[in-house]
């Protein structure tokens, strides 16, 4: 593996091949199934489509790691320098019987290209949704989005390859993992906050004070996902066995080192082996501070639920609240199952979305002192003042 070049560019062209092959399919549906519908609804659909496949990427991104699939082929952006592992074959097994435990195989190898050729595609989708609002804000100044969000969300995803190809040449190095898990769920917020801008939306007025718990639940969730991250990236997740107790006590013996972001996997930044108790701190401030940011999500879903136009909105964030607590301690108590590990990145994005869209929806209105009520149900996705 040392011999393979980290930068081999001689399959880009058959791998974007794969990718855009992969976006004709729901572009095509899209085209089909809204050719009837207004500029805006269009953009809209298209924004919502790619939001969709945003997160299931996310969730197939969550199970490459998990499965520890990150370096099934060593180099970027292909695999030995093939566009699929079927040419890479004596490569990986040669890697193979060099080290029968090692991270190359062919399952693994399949895993991280079809990651990267799904990444590929919704880098395509983007593209494809930044051109069309621009030639549509061309048509119609006055349309809702302003073409700068999309075209922000395509820097933003080329930044997100960028880190996603340095996941791989740089040997999972764990600041680099985690920043792009960040990178991937900012990509949804993003989305989401131009999904909610189009077709003429209007805003619900929200006491003051609810407004600032949304932006306190969304801040501390972003904190909460950068720990939960760090913890996954450097295999932290039973380093605290037990629950409530963490290996055998309240409080374990706390240990820093693991807390500097500099340095590789399983290394301290000296270049010494990570001891344990670095580990065990890792998991148990993200345990730690996950009572608070349930707290204040649960606090924020029950005062929104009596808001009009935003009950399910809250009837989401309170269900994906309960689903994180249910993941997280099926974690530790199961042995990290793979499905509950999944379940837990993606409950974790879709709580970035909902708080974003409530975010983009409400407003901060002073003559609102207290959340009202309202007989009817409305969608979430409705985004116009009750009658």
């Amino acid at each position: 593996m040392s011999t393979v070049d980290l930068y081999n560019l001689n399959p880009i062209l058959q791998v974007m091949g794969v990718g855009l092959a992969l976006a004709v399919l729901p572009l095509a549906w899209w085209v089909l199934r809204h050719r009837h519908a207004s500029a805006g609804r269009r953009l809209q659909a298209l924004t919502m489509l790619t939001l969709f496949l945003t997160f299931d990427l996310i969730l197939f991104g969550a199970f490459t790691r998990l499965t520890d699939s990150g370096l099934g082929c060593p180099d970027w952006p292909g695999c030995y320098g093939s566009a699929t592992p079927v040419g890479a074959q004596l490569h990986i097994e040669a890697a193979q019987s060099a080290m029968p435990t090692g991270p190359v195989t062919h399952g693994k190898a399949w895993v991280e290209m079809v990651h990267r050729y799904l990444a590929t595609g919704v880098g395509v989708l983007i593209l494809s949704l930044a051109v069309m609002t621009w030639r549509q804000r061309r048509r119609d100044p006055a349309q809702a989005v302003n073409p700068g969000w999309p075209t922000f969300t395509l820097l933003w995803v080329c930044l997100q390859g960028a880190f996603g190809a340095l996941t791989v040449t740089m040997k999972l190095f764990p600041a680099i993992v985690t920043l792009h898990l960040l990178f991937g769920i900012g990509l949804l917020a993003l989305l989401a906050a131009q999904a909610v801008r189009y077709d003429g939306w209007q805003s619900l007025a929200v006491s003051p004070a609810l407004r600032r718990g949304l932006w306190l639940a969304f801040c501390l969730l972003w904190l909460q996902i950068a720990l939960g991250g760090w913890v996954s990236t450097n295999y932290a997740v039973l380093a605290c066995t037990g629950f409530p107790f963490c290996n055998g006590t309240w409080v374990p013996s706390l240990n820093w080192q693991g807390f500097a972001l500099w340095r590789d996997l399983g290394h301290t930044v000296e270049g010494q082996v990570l001891p344990f108790a670095a580990l065990t701190t890792i998991h148990f401030i993200h345990r730690s501070a996950a009572w608070l940011v349930l707290a204040v999500l649960i606090s924020v879903g029950w005062r929104l639920r009596r808001v009009a136009g935003m009950q399910r909105l809250a009837q989401a964030l309170l269900i994906l609240s309960a689903l994180q607590l249910a993941t997280g301690l099926s974690n530790v108590v199961l042995d990290w199952p793979l499905v509950a590990a999944v379940l837990h990145t993606g409950g974790a994005s879709a709580l970035v979305l909902v708080l974003t869209w409530a975010l983009g929806i409400s407003r901060s209105d002073i003559s609102v002192s207290s959340p009202r009520t309202d007989a009817g149900e409305r969608s979430s996705f409705d985004t116009r003042p009750a009658a």
